[in-house]
């Protein structure tokens, strides 16, 4: 059977698929009911031969078509307006000492317990209590720069009511002490040794917990620079034959990716950051994914932004393979350390 001139229009399948990206872009009608949707609307779906498309609501209505009750293509969809009510629960809990109990803090908005944790994860890609830790870690790390408060205060101030409860969580919070992090990783150890790959100078730098940096460029001194800034006060040791064994392995890896790359890694981000990267590490050498897929597979299929976010933060080349991430139409986007870098680790992959 023939397709329709409807279902030959590219605007159908976003219909179908519900697209709430389309959403404002275009509206369609049904002649059998007199009513015209956003393409994300939830109701049943019409049969494409009754279907016409719009460029908007005044086309629509001036075609003598309504608007559709259920997804108010004239004001704000269900997802816009979800969004608005998580940003006021994000506004409350950043306000708040302590997090707030579950049902007290969907009651605030007007949710169930039950809705309001699903759509919080949905739009942010967290629970609402890893929202409250993350923030939480980011007002710690503002109050120890603030050299005005003595690091019992910055703990205090970041909503953490005990000393003791606090340095339990301190290394996977800062990925040291908060002390050492006040002081720019002062008493910190750190290995490093710059190597030569086929994409110019490596830098690795390993704390005593694992890798913590694999930076690509074209000046070695920019790179051991780079490592300085990031940690202006920690001991900086030059690597010994033991580590550049260890940069001879991921140098290897560049050069013939097949050899795989197993390292213990000292990962230092938010609990959603930490979600992306390792979702980026279960990403199979000669493959790829958009970042709608990473989203989508970590349960967070709305935090396509936020999972590009991420992937830009990441400190540890090839390790965790951000590479691999491409957009969804399979174009490279960027790279921190160049998009060049980029098409060539993946034709390497791809050729192995």
């Amino acid at each position: 059977m023939e397709p329709t001139q409807t279902e030959q229009d590219p605007r159908w399948q976003r219909v179908v698929d519900r697209d709430a990206t389309a959403d404002g872009s275009f509206v369609f009608a049904v002649r059998t009911t007199g009513v015209y949707c956003r393409p994300s609307c939830p109701s049943r779906r019409a049969k494409p031969a009754n279907v016409n498309f719009y460029d908007g609501p005044a086309a629509a209505e001036g075609a003598g078509y309504r608007p559709c009750l259920r997804c108010n293509p004239k004001g704000q969809s269900a997802t816009e307006a979800n969004a608005a009510i998580i940003a006021e629960a994000c506004r409350i809990i950043e306000a708040s000492d302590e997090m707030p109990k579950l049902d007290r803090l969907a009651a605030r908005v007007g949710f169930s317990s039950h809705y309001f944790h699903r759509q919080f994860k949905a739009l942010t890609g967290l629970t609402p209590r890893a929202w409250a830790a993350a923030h939480r870690a980011r007002k710690l790390r503002a109050g120890l720069q603030d050299m005005e408060n003595t690091v019992t205060e910055a703990i205090y101030e970041a909503g953490y009511n005990a000393n003791s409860r606090f340095y339990e969580a301190s290394r996977d919070v800062l990925g040291m002490t908060p002390t050492a992090f006040r002081q720019g990783g002062k008493d910190s150890h750190i290995r490093f040794a710059v190597g030569e790959s086929v994409l110019g100078p490596i830098l690795v730098a390993e704390t005593d917990k694992g890798i913590c940096a694999i930076a690509l460029g074209d000046d070695p001194e920019a790179l051991v620079r780079g490592l300085q800034d990031r940690f202006p006060h920690a001991d900086l040791i030059g690597g010994d034959a033991a580590f550049e064994s260890r940069v001879a392995q991921i140098v290897g890896f560049v050069e013939a990716p097949g050899t795989g790359l197993d390292l213990p890694l000292d990962i230092r981000g938010t609990a959603f950051q930490q979600r992306v990267w390792q979702a980026l590490r279960d990403i199979p050498a000669g493959q790829t994914a958009s970042y709608a897929d990473i989203a989508r597979g970590i349960g967070a299929p709305k935090s396509v932004r936020a999972v590009a976010q991420a992937c830009a933060a990441n400190q540890i080349a090839v390790a965790i393979p951000c590479h691999r991430v491409v957009r969804s139409d399979g174009a490279l986007s960027g790279y921190r350390w160049g998009v060049e870098r980029k098409r060539a680790l993946l034709d390497k992959e791809a050729a192995a």
